[in-house]
């Protein structure tokens, strides 16, 4: 399925899924780059939390969680920072039935963000571990995740409930009291003052041709009279790709087609991509309850610009029964432009970790040439 490239003279570029092009001109390849933050001073909490293992495995306990959270002092509207929950205790013991092998515990959980901004940032750990024998204290990886910062003010990062997976069960650990700030951020509004992160003129974009390139219909995005003006397009809107995957699930190798389309939005420097699924890669091969479900995918990068950005969605918010198609949820990330010329965005290798399970999910043909 070869499609030809709408190519975009001078300036950076965001990219194309398949079919779907997104053609626009960056000032600059630093412009998310330029960017300096302090490291923040992460001071140790704890809190009294409260653990419940799946039933029949053990007792619901109540114990101590104490963890530092690490994320930059100072940053500016419209950057996406990154944040680490480091676990320097966990609440929960490994109840006495089995020994954990190394590399089979997996913690998840949600940062809480306060004061100039509210959000729920999900953090993920690895199946980092080393081996815990029964009734042995866990030992969780750290966990880590972005939050991107929409207004200027001090934000406040406190620890949530997490999860902690092994062997396909969880056991979630929730707070019982105030859980204290575990790191602070200071957000100033960016150059030109703007609160809202909007560009500035240099960071205009454009999704104009020359005369010069050709382009079937099916290949290119619509752009509005404004383009180019110096007022700068900030949304653009792929076109749907019909995907063909290959799929390493537990059950034995799958294959499916699967309609996607990758849109961005431009917010300062950097562009938030949204990856939309319309239609199911798999069916479900047992009932999952809800919360159980967590798909990401690695956006390829081609052209000018290298490499992949993770996006992620959230867990299936109602139960999959046996034999139900498995929706995937937009998938979110962001993207920083690391170098200048007209690149590509594809779509790329699907996971989806499912009750301690992984199904990966590899598309069998190029859609960009």
């Amino acid at each position: 399925m070869s499609k030809r490239r709408r190519v975009i003279p001078g300036g950076g570029g965001v990219r194309r899924a398949g079919a779907a092009t997104f053609a626009l001109v960056l000032g600059g390849a630093g412009l998310a780059l330029g960017l300096t933050a302090g490291t923040a001073q992460a001071a140790e909490v704890s809190y009294a939390t409260h653990c419940v293992p799946p039933a029949g495995v053990a007792d619901p306990i109540d114990g101590t969680t104490k963890v530092e959270v690490d994320a930059p002092a100072t940053a500016k509207v419209g950057d996406t920072v990154d944040v680490v929950w480091k676990f320097l205790q966990a609440a929960s013991k490994n109840p006495d039935i089995i020994d954990l092998p190394a590399n089979t515990v997996l913690p998840t959980g949600t940062l809480k963000a306060a004061g100039a901004q509210t959000a729920d940032v999900a953090m993920t750990g690895t199946r980092t571990n080393p081996a815990i024998p029964k009734g042995g204290d866990m030992v969780l990886s750290d966990m880590k995740g972005t939050l991107k910062l929409t207004t200027a003010g001090t934000v406040t990062l406190a620890p949530g409930a997490y999860t902690v997976n092994a062997y396909g069960t969880n056991t979630v650990c929730t707070p019982t009291g105030t859980v204290p700030t575990a790191a602070t951020i200071n957000v100033t509004a960016g150059d030109g003052g703007s609160p809202s992160g909007s560009p500035t003129p240099s960071d205009s974009t454009s999704s104009s041709a020359s005369p010069s390139e050709s382009a079937s219909p099916s290949d290119s995005t619509s752009a509005s009279p404004s383009d180019g003006t110096g007022t700068g397009q900030t949304d653009f809107t792929g076109k749907q790709v019909d995907v063909p995957y290959a799929c390493k699930t537990p059950i034995g190798d799958k294959s499916a087609t699967s309609p996607v389309q990758i849109n961005a939005s431009k917010s300062g420097g950097s562009y938030a991509l949204t990856v939309k699924f319309n239609g199911s890669v798999m069916d479900s091969p047992a009932d999952i309850p809800a919360g159980s479900v967590k798909p990401s995918m690695e956006v390829v990068l081609g052209g000018a610009d290298s490499g992949t950005v993770h996006v992620e969605g959230p867990t299936n918010s109602s139960a999959i029964k046996s034999g139900d198609p498995i929706k995937i949820p937009d998938l979110t990330g962001t993207y920083k432009p690391g170098a200048s010329g007209s690149s590509t965005l594809s779509p790329g290798v699907l996971t989806v970790n499912a009750l301690g399970t992984t199904t990966t999910c590899t598309p069998t043909k190029s859609l960009v040439s």
